[in-house]
């Protein structure tokens, strides 16, 4: 890197630390870009720039926060376990995102910033659970006779129903609930 683009990413870095900080104290509507430009000492020029929008910047912070997620379970996927095992675990660690940008009263009640996060998020997990399909597919685990859009579109809904249950309190119980079903069905056994 030169040291344009180390500077550009300092700024970067710096706005979306700003803008976690801010959106997990005061939601997002309750804070400006500018209030994002005096916690990050970055201008609000450079915010556009980098992100396009307020919205961009929830974005990046999804990103940011799921980039554990990621590696893990890019991870699993190499691993020499059956692949069950790996699929359950991938649920598992897809699940186990927590919520670290809505873990606050304030940021919680914030519907749009709860909406944009979990949009965000959910096509991040979307992305790392195709892939295990694909495995699972090209290995004969998963039914060929099952589209991949199908399965997609299954786990998107499912991906609806965890941002609500976030709210809710018995959000593993549900996801563990959810995950049975989606692995095992209405009568099958683990």
């Amino acid at each position: 890197m030169n040291k344009f683009e180390i500077r550009t990413q300092k700024k970067k870095d710096a706005i979306v630390q700003a803008a976690l900080k801010l959106f997990k104290e005061k939601g997002f509507v309750h804070v400006s870009v500018k209030d994002i430009e005096a916690e990050s000492g970055v201008s609000s020029v450079s915010l556009y720039n980098y992100f396009g929008s307020k919205e961009g910047v929830v974005k990046e912070c999804a990103n940011v926060l799921m980039e554990n997620t990621v590696r893990m379970a890019k991870e699993l996927l190499y691993q020499d376990i059956d692949f069950k095992d790996k699929l359950i675990r991938a649920f598992e660690i897809c699940a186990e995102q927590d919520y670290q940008l809505l873990s606050s009263p304030g940021a919680l009640e914030d519907q749009t910033l709860s909406s944009l996060y979990s949009e965000n998020t959910n096509q991040i997990r979307i992305g790392i659970l195709q892939q295990f399909i694909e495995l699972g597919k090209r290995e004969g685990e998963i039914a060929s006779s099952v589209s991949l859009e199908t399965i997609l579109e299954l786990l998107d809904a499912i991906g609806t129903l965890q941002s609500n249950w976030a709210k809710s309190g018995n959000y593993n119980e549900k996801m563990a609930g959810i995950s049975q079903l989606l692995l095992f069905g209405l009568i099958g056994r683990p």
